[in-house]
């Protein structure tokens, strides 16, 4: 079996393209069950977050180059989510990337140990591929290839996050937009901040917001009872999302990440916000991929509209300490990858020596039971003795004798090397050794 990765993330597509891409976690059981039914996919994981999309799968390898099996891997699952989108296919292709067999186990690392994030070494995204590899377990899309990637993924990031700093003084997107509010308004402690949505990213902005000061928060999601939980760690008020136009115009700064695939808020709400602000000027980041805030929001001229890509500046700046890290944990991914391939090597050679054994089983069995017949019938032992040898051996070596010419007849003397160095053919004249 080999092991591709297909994606789409920040680096190689701005949020534009990438939100067209994201799938409903809702969905996701239906989508890894249509992916799976792909040929020639057999088995299958998708993680969709903010920042990308990838789709890791396993399937049959063949004796073609493996960059030219990612090609072909590439153009069957990229005109699937071309169609499942309703993209052009153009368009979508020079978006996206796809990585086959020690470049797919060593991205699969990377993205886990938070590597290839926007945020360099950010915790989120470890938790993220758990999360999609559990769905893909409970879709039933996962077995023994994908199981033994995820579980030394998991091993390998839990290494990077333990021996190496790159999990320092976290730096994250939520922390990326609170630095940017502290660099529009002077002091938060006078701002009053909506959040909407009350997943991990809201809950980590909603920590920063409260360590730099924000005494006024209103976190506004689709379950209140989610949204009232949350805010009780902060003394803030929780509303439902359709409450959203009656707390706006308190609003300050607007933070919003949440899994909806169509905008929460939108240009007339805001619109209408600012009349009664008296076109106080609105601070507004949308974290999340679809983006919940309308993109024509950004026209308005009190508002200032902020998407994730436009937090690279600052996280960059935040990512400098952890070059060093970073390094080290390189080295940790390609050993880890080293080991695994090596692994992968050791399981074929030995599935190869069970088929080996079964076969030369096969024949003896199918033999011996021609010879006991034989026996039974008064056949003279001796005679029967030499048949059943010499039928055996000719059972065992007819198709290798065929592939072996073959093999010389076109030049390929590598096979009749192996040949000689797994029977040990060293010279004609030699007895073969004893022993089992």
């Amino acid at each position: 079996m080999g092991i591709w990765a297909l994606g789409i993330n920040h680096k190689t597509a701005p949020v534009s393209v990438r939100e067209r891409v994201a799938f409903d976690p809702a969905s996701m059981p239906e989508v890894l069950n249509q992916v799976q039914s792909l040929d020639p996919v057999s088995e299958v994981v998708i993680l969709s977050t903010c920042n990308r999309t990838e789709i890791y799968c396993s399937s049959p390898l063949d004796n073609q180059d493996i960059d030219i099996q990612a090609a072909q891997q590439k153009a069957v699952l990229a005109d699937w989510m071309a169609q499942h989108h309703n993209i052009d296919p153009q368009e979508l292709n020079g978006s996206l990337y796809c990585l086959g067999e020690d470049k797919a186990v060593q991205h699969t690392m990377r993205v886990a140990s938070g590597l290839d994030s926007l945020v360099l070494g950010e915790p989120q995204i470890l938790g993220q591929m758990k999360s999609a590899y559990a769905v893909a377990q409970e879709a039933g899309t996962v077995s023994t290839e994908l199981g033994r990637l995820f579980r030394q993924t998991f091993s390998i990031a839990k290494r990077v996050r333990t021996d190496t700093a790159i999990g320092e003084n976290p730096v994250s997107v939520a922390f990326a937009a609170v630095r940017m509010a502290q660099h529009i308004f002077a002091d938060l402690s006078h701002s009053r901040a909506l959040l909407i949505g009350a997943g991990e990213t809201i809950e980590l902005v909603a920590r920063h917001l409260h360590q730099a000061g924000v005494k006024k928060m209103t976190l506004a999601n689709r379950t209140l009872a989610r949204a009232q939980n949350l805010a009780q760690e902060f003394h803030a008020d929780a509303v439902l999302l359709e409450d959203i136009p009656t707390v706006l115009a308190d609003a300050d700064i607007i933070i919003s990440s949440t899994a909806s695939p169509l905008p929460i808020l939108g240009k007339g709400a805001v619109e209408k916000a600012l009349k009664k602000r008296r076109h106080k000027p609105m601070f507004m980041v949308d974290i999340a991929v679809p983006r919940d805030i309308e993109e024509e929001v950004a026209e308005l001229s009190d508002v200032y509209l902020y998407t994730v890509d436009d937090l690279r500046d600052i996280i960059e700046e935040n990512v400098r300490s952890r070059e060093d890290a970073a390094r080290q944990a390189e080295e940790l991914i390609l050993s880890g990858v080293e080991h695994y391939m090596r692994e992968l090597k050791t399981l074929d050679a030995v599935n190869t020596l069970t088929d080996l054994r079964t076969h030369v089983d096969l024949v003896k069995e199918d033999q011996l039971e021609k010879a006991l017949k034989q026996l039974q019938n008064g056949a003279d032992a001796e005679k029967v003795l030499r048949q059943f040898a010499h039928t055996f051996s000719n059972k065992l070596l007819h198709a290798p004798t065929k592939s072996l010419r073959k093999a010389g007849a076109e030049g390929r003397l590598e096979a009749l090397d192996w040949t000689r160095e797994l029977f040990q053919l060293n010279s004609s004249s030699e007895k073969p050794e004893s022993g089992h």
